[in-house]
């Protein structure tokens, strides 16, 4: 299911921008370009994070962004041509998460989207596995700790994250580029060829551990750690 974004904002080429960037990243957009209209939109529409303009006719960002904040918990960027540090801190007194000024690169912003629901999920996920099991393979995260035929081996914490997350979603395929972001974040400055060294380097440890499961080149996709059925 995709993730959900409203937009508000008065400017309609904003929103028209914004809805065809978004929905182009496998977003599904809802705009509104009033105060409350939006606080409607966000009811029905029950959007995973929130795009607030802070001008706004009939009611402005910071009022939506308080009545959101009585019902939910939603993440909200704000989204202002003003540059003024009160209005930022306001803003974020107020229960936004994040602030962004116009005129702002849509890369930035979707940047700023990932880690803010990266940052909400990890949140809400907290009580989820810190410790992934399979036949003769181990991966502790709390401990940052890989066990192979119930032996600790030596792993840096790059290759341990990324084998914990591919482990974590066995059976399923990511690109380079989702790990790239979901592993080294959004703000790594590499390229999808650091994905294929540190596979490598796993697999270099990983290799005759276990029939049971393998780590998977996807050619022309990417990455999955696989299950592996009689």
């Amino acid at each position: 299911m995709a993730t959900k974004i409203l937009v508000i904002d008065d400017d309609l080429n904003i929103c028209d921008l914004l809805r065809m960037y978004f929905e182009n990243e496998g977003y599904e957009v809802k705009t509104a370009n009033d105060g409350e209209e939006g606080l409607n939109a966000f009811k029905t529409f029950e959007p995973d994070l929130v795009l607030l303009d802070l001008m706004l006719p009939k009611k402005d960002g910071n009022q939506v962004c308080r009545e959101i904040r009585e019902i939910s918990s939603k993440p909200i960027i704000m989204l202002t041509a003003k540059s003024e540090v009160f209005d930022k801190v306001l803003g974020l007194e107020l229960g936004a998460d994040d602030f962004i000024v116009k005129p702002f690169e849509t890369k930035e912003l979707s940047a700023r989207v990932k880690a803010v629901l990266r940052r909400c999920n990890s949140h809400d996920n907290k009580s989820e596995f810190v410790v992934v099991k399979y036949d003769n393979i181990e991966i502790s995260l709390e401990k940052y700790e890989l066990k192979l035929k119930g032996k600790s081996v030596d792993i840096p914490p790059k290759e341990l994250e990324l084998i914990f997350f591919l482990a974590s979603n066995c059976d399923r395929v990511f690109t380079r580029d989702q790990l790239l972001d979901k592993v080294w974040g959004f703000d790594y400055l590499g390229d999808s060829r650091t994905v294929d060294v540190h596979v490598k380097r796993l697999r270099e440890k990983i290799e005759g551990v276990s029939d049971k499961w393998t780590l998977r080149t996807v050619w022309g996709v990417g990455y999955k750690f696989e299950l592996l059925h009689d």
